[in-house]
């Protein structure tokens, strides 16, 4: 099973996409991921990508898309993956259908979570996150129930950042939503819901 996930950002699709890999074993790619674990590797694609990185540009599509080809050649991959984060825009959903056609793995389903913008806004706003370890919860954690760290907002949780990435989202990434629905294979679920109950909903979906 090849997916695609789509929605803006804090609607969930990281949530569910790990619900799926817990149970189903399914390669999770995100090209967020991808892009630091190739510049700590020092690997030949890792180092192109940290150029464009440090001099503050948009990583290439020819490159992201190049990260993903070599990601997608893993064992983990051949009994289907999960993109994550990619692609961002119609162009790059062209390319990788074309090298996704080249490996004999197409997409079966482009799966959007949905929510409403203002929904989003007020959601990743409540959102904190444990300076130590990571931990991601909400205003009503005062400290970090895993270590007891400090916990912070960080800067693009912020109601104006968060604002600034929905608009960003609206005008590059929401235009593939019909892209996809062109190729008859987007599914939808409505996000603004607890998790389990829009997981139930995912694996209908899916077929699981």
């Amino acid at each position: 099973m090849n997916i695609v996930l789509l929605g803006a950002p804090g609607a969930g699709k990281g949530t569910q996409a790990q619900k799926l890999v817990a149970d189903y074993g399914i390669a999770h790619i995100s090209t967020g991921d991808l892009l630091r674990a190739a510049v700590k590797a020092q690997s030949p694609l890792g180092i192109k990508a940290k150029g464009y990185m440090d001099a503050g540009e948009l990583v290439p599509d020819e490159l992201v898309i190049d990260l993903v080809k070599e990601r997608l050649a893993a064992d983990d991959c051949q009994e289907g993956f999960i993109l994550d984060g990619f692609p961002r825009n119609t162009a790059q959903a062209v390319s990788l259908d074309s090298e996704l056609s080249e490996l004999g793995k197409p997409l079966d389903s482009a799966l959007l979570v949905a929510v409403e913008p203002d929904v989003i806004v007020e959601r990743l706003s409540s959102r904190r996150t444990c300076r130590a370890c990571g931990f991601t919860g909400s205003t009503k954690h005062e400290s970090c129930p895993n270590c007891g760290g400090e916990m912070h907002q960080r800067d693009d949780d912020k109601p104006e950042t968060v604002q600034n990435r929905l608009d960003v989202y609206q005008s590059q990434t929401a235009p593939l939503v019909e892209y996809y629905r062109g190729q008859g294979i987007l599914m939808e679920v409505d996000g603004d819901r607890p998790v389990d109950e829009v997981y139930v909903d995912v694996k209908n979906l899916l077929g699981l």
